[in-house]
Protein backbone atom coordinates (compact mmCIF):
# COMPACT_ATOMS: atom_id res chain seq x y z
CA UNK A 1 0.00 0.00 0.00
CA UNK A 2 1.25 3.41 -0.78
CA UNK A 3 2.21 5.41 1.89
CA UNK A 4 -0.04 8.20 1.48
CA UNK A 5 -2.97 6.08 1.15
CA UNK A 6 -1.62 4.73 4.27
CA UNK A 7 -1.86 8.24 5.74
CA UNK A 8 -5.76 8.92 4.41
CA UNK A 9 -6.90 4.98 6.24
CA UNK A 10 -4.95 5.99 9.63
CA UNK A 11 -6.41 9.49 9.19
CA UNK A 12 -10.20 8.04 8.41
CA UNK A 13 -9.59 5.20 11.23
CA UNK A 14 -8.47 8.00 13.92
CA UNK A 15 -11.35 9.83 12.84
CA UNK A 16 -14.21 7.40 13.17
CA UNK A 17 -13.06 6.87 16.53
CA UNK A 18 -13.14 10.41 17.53
CA UNK A 19 -16.81 10.75 16.52
CA UNK A 20 -17.87 7.05 17.92
CA UNK A 21 -16.49 8.49 20.98
CA UNK A 22 -17.85 11.99 20.55
CA UNK A 23 -21.09 10.28 20.03
CA UNK A 24 -20.63 8.03 22.94
CA UNK A 25 -19.84 10.70 25.74
CA UNK A 26 -22.90 12.50 24.33
CA UNK A 27 -25.44 9.56 24.56
CA UNK A 28 -24.36 8.83 27.98
CA UNK A 29 -24.21 12.97 28.93
CA UNK A 30 -28.41 12.29 27.61
CA UNK A 31 -28.53 9.20 29.67
CA UNK A 32 -27.35 10.20 32.80
CA UNK A 33 -30.35 12.00 34.57
CA UNK A 34 -29.80 15.05 37.14
CA UNK A 35 -28.72 14.63 40.17
CA UNK A 36 -32.25 15.94 41.67
CA UNK A 37 -32.63 15.72 45.86
CA UNK A 38 -29.20 14.67 46.00
CA UNK A 39 -26.53 16.55 48.66
CA UNK A 40 -23.64 17.78 47.26
CA UNK A 41 -21.51 15.85 49.15
CA UNK A 42 -22.97 12.77 48.07
CA UNK A 43 -22.53 13.92 44.31
CA UNK A 44 -19.74 11.67 43.89
CA UNK A 45 -21.37 8.30 45.12
CA UNK A 46 -24.20 8.91 42.31
CA UNK A 47 -21.05 9.25 40.00
CA UNK A 48 -20.64 5.89 38.52
CA UNK A 49 -22.68 3.85 35.51
CA UNK A 50 -23.75 1.73 38.51
CA UNK A 51 -24.42 2.86 41.51
CA UNK A 52 -24.84 0.26 44.75
CA UNK A 53 -27.51 0.37 47.08
CA UNK A 54 -26.31 2.19 50.33
CA UNK A 55 -27.97 -1.04 52.29
CA UNK A 56 -26.19 -3.57 50.62
CA UNK A 57 -29.10 -4.92 48.93
CA UNK A 58 -27.82 -4.38 45.23
CA UNK A 59 -26.95 -2.53 42.42
CA UNK A 60 -28.51 -0.56 39.74
CA UNK A 61 -27.31 1.70 36.98
CA UNK A 62 -27.22 5.23 36.25
CA UNK A 63 -29.95 5.33 33.80
CA UNK A 64 -32.23 4.17 36.67
CA UNK A 65 -31.55 6.63 39.32
CA UNK A 66 -35.23 8.68 39.65
CA UNK A 67 -36.68 6.74 36.98
CA UNK A 68 -39.70 6.40 39.47
CA UNK A 69 -39.65 3.24 40.56
CA UNK A 70 -37.42 1.66 43.49
CA UNK A 71 -34.48 -0.44 42.82
CA UNK A 72 -33.43 -0.53 46.81
CA UNK A 73 -35.63 -1.09 49.29
CA UNK A 74 -33.47 2.45 51.36
CA UNK A 75 -34.49 4.44 48.19
CA UNK A 76 -31.08 5.02 47.06
CA UNK A 77 -32.05 5.39 43.67
CA UNK A 78 -35.10 7.68 43.99
CA UNK A 79 -33.94 10.35 46.18
CA UNK A 80 -35.44 13.38 43.63
CA UNK A 81 -39.02 11.02 43.91
CA UNK A 82 -41.47 9.54 45.70
CA UNK A 83 -41.19 5.64 44.50
CA UNK A 84 -39.46 4.69 47.51
CA UNK A 85 -41.24 4.48 51.30
CA UNK A 86 -37.36 5.13 52.86
CA UNK A 87 -36.21 7.51 50.44
CA UNK A 88 -34.82 11.22 51.13
CA UNK A 89 -35.19 14.46 49.19
CA UNK A 90 -32.35 16.54 50.02
CA UNK A 91 -33.46 20.20 50.29
CA UNK A 92 -30.39 22.60 49.34
CA UNK A 93 -32.62 25.39 51.01
CA UNK A 94 -29.83 28.38 49.24
CA UNK A 95 -29.60 30.64 51.88
CA UNK A 96 -31.23 28.51 55.05
CA UNK A 97 -29.92 25.49 56.42
CA UNK A 98 -29.96 22.15 53.78
CA UNK A 99 -32.68 19.43 55.12
CA UNK A 100 -33.79 16.06 54.18
CA UNK A 101 -37.75 15.57 53.16
CA UNK A 102 -39.68 12.49 53.43
CA UNK A 103 -39.55 11.42 49.74
CA UNK A 104 -43.24 11.17 49.86
CA UNK A 105 -43.79 15.14 49.93
CA UNK A 106 -42.11 15.04 46.74
CA UNK A 107 -44.40 16.54 44.14
CA UNK A 108 -47.48 16.55 46.08
CA UNK A 109 -48.22 19.61 45.55
CA UNK A 110 -47.15 21.18 48.73
CA UNK A 111 -44.35 23.20 48.85
CA UNK A 112 -42.00 21.66 51.39
CA UNK A 113 -38.35 22.76 51.00
CA UNK A 114 -38.37 26.69 51.33
CA UNK A 115 -36.61 26.81 47.99
CA UNK A 116 -39.99 25.00 46.56
CA UNK A 117 -37.48 22.29 45.06
CA UNK A 118 -39.11 19.52 45.65
CA UNK A 119 -42.32 20.78 43.67
CA UNK A 120 -39.62 20.65 40.69
CA UNK A 121 -42.89 18.66 38.61
CA UNK A 122 -45.67 19.01 40.25
CA UNK A 123 -46.57 22.39 38.70
CA UNK A 124 -46.67 24.42 41.77
CA UNK A 125 -45.36 27.71 41.85
CA UNK A 126 -43.38 27.54 45.31
CA UNK A 127 -41.92 31.54 46.06
CA UNK A 128 -38.42 30.98 47.92
CA UNK A 129 -39.18 31.59 51.32
CA UNK A 130 -35.40 31.06 52.83
CA UNK A 131 -34.56 34.43 53.40
CA UNK A 132 -37.19 34.75 55.42
CA UNK A 133 -37.47 31.44 57.29
CA UNK A 134 -35.16 32.65 60.42
CA UNK A 135 -37.01 36.07 60.61
CA UNK A 136 -40.24 33.85 60.99
CA UNK A 137 -38.55 31.69 63.66
CA UNK A 138 -37.65 34.54 65.65
CA UNK A 139 -41.05 35.92 65.67
CA UNK A 140 -42.48 33.25 66.83
CA UNK A 141 -39.78 33.06 69.82
CA UNK A 142 -37.81 30.33 67.86
CA UNK A 143 -40.95 28.23 67.21
CA UNK A 144 -41.24 28.20 63.20
CA UNK A 145 -43.97 26.63 61.22
CA UNK A 146 -42.20 23.93 60.30
CA UNK A 147 -41.93 21.27 62.75
CA UNK A 148 -38.26 19.38 62.22
CA UNK A 149 -37.47 16.17 63.99
CA UNK A 150 -33.85 14.24 63.65
CA UNK A 151 -32.87 11.28 61.51
CA UNK A 152 -29.54 10.29 62.01
CA UNK A 153 -28.33 13.49 63.43
CA UNK A 154 -29.70 14.95 60.09
CA UNK A 155 -32.67 17.55 60.01
CA UNK A 156 -35.54 15.89 58.43
CA UNK A 157 -39.09 18.11 57.95
CA UNK A 158 -41.95 16.42 58.84
CA UNK A 159 -43.57 20.05 57.69
CA UNK A 160 -47.10 20.72 57.50
CA UNK A 161 -48.45 17.59 57.23
CA UNK A 162 -47.47 16.40 60.28
CA UNK A 163 -49.37 19.63 61.84
CA UNK A 164 -52.04 18.72 59.54
CA UNK A 165 -52.22 15.15 61.20
CA UNK A 166 -51.89 16.88 64.50
CA UNK A 167 -54.60 19.08 63.77
CA UNK A 168 -56.62 16.01 62.71
CA UNK A 169 -55.87 14.06 66.32
CA UNK A 170 -56.62 17.10 68.10
CA UNK A 171 -60.19 17.85 65.85
CA UNK A 172 -61.00 14.16 66.80
CA UNK A 173 -60.51 14.28 70.63
CA UNK A 174 -62.70 16.91 70.66
CA UNK A 175 -65.68 15.59 68.65
CA UNK A 176 -65.16 12.28 71.11
CA UNK A 177 -64.99 14.64 73.86
CA UNK A 178 -68.43 16.48 72.32
CA UNK A 179 -69.65 13.06 72.06
CA UNK A 180 -69.41 11.70 75.66
CA UNK A 181 -70.71 14.47 76.66
CA UNK A 182 -73.36 14.77 74.72
CA UNK A 183 -73.97 10.89 75.77
CA UNK A 184 -73.74 11.94 79.11
CA UNK A 185 -76.55 14.37 78.66
CA UNK A 186 -78.67 11.56 77.27
CA UNK A 187 -78.18 9.48 79.52
CA UNK A 188 -78.85 11.98 82.43
CA UNK A 189 -82.13 13.34 80.75
CA UNK A 190 -82.95 9.59 80.34
CA UNK A 191 -82.52 8.51 84.01
CA UNK A 192 -84.34 11.50 84.80
CA UNK A 193 -87.47 10.97 83.21
CA UNK A 194 -87.82 7.20 84.20
CA UNK A 195 -86.97 8.45 87.79
CA UNK A 196 -89.92 11.19 87.16
CA UNK A 197 -91.85 8.56 85.28
CA UNK A 198 -91.48 5.82 88.15
CA UNK A 199 -92.70 8.36 91.22
CA UNK A 200 -95.49 9.32 89.50
CA UNK A 201 -96.61 5.40 89.02
CA UNK A 202 -95.94 5.21 92.74
CA UNK A 203 -98.29 8.30 93.68
CA UNK A 204 -101.17 7.03 91.80
CA UNK A 205 -100.71 3.53 92.77
CA UNK A 206 -100.58 5.08 96.61
CA UNK A 207 -103.74 7.27 95.78
CA UNK A 208 -105.57 4.19 94.44
CA UNK A 209 -104.75 2.18 97.14
CA UNK A 210 -106.67 4.89 99.72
Amino acid sequence: MPPHQSRLLVTSVAHGTLLLLLLAGAGAGAASPPLVGVSPRDEAYFAPQVIACRDGSGSFPKSRLNDGYCDCADGTDEPGTSACPEGKFYCTNIGDDPRLLFSSFVNDNICDCCDGSDEYESGVHCPNTCKNSHATAEVHNGVSELSVAHLDGTNVITSKHTLDIEDLIQKLRGLRMAAVIELGLVVGIFVFCFARRNTRTRRRQHILKR
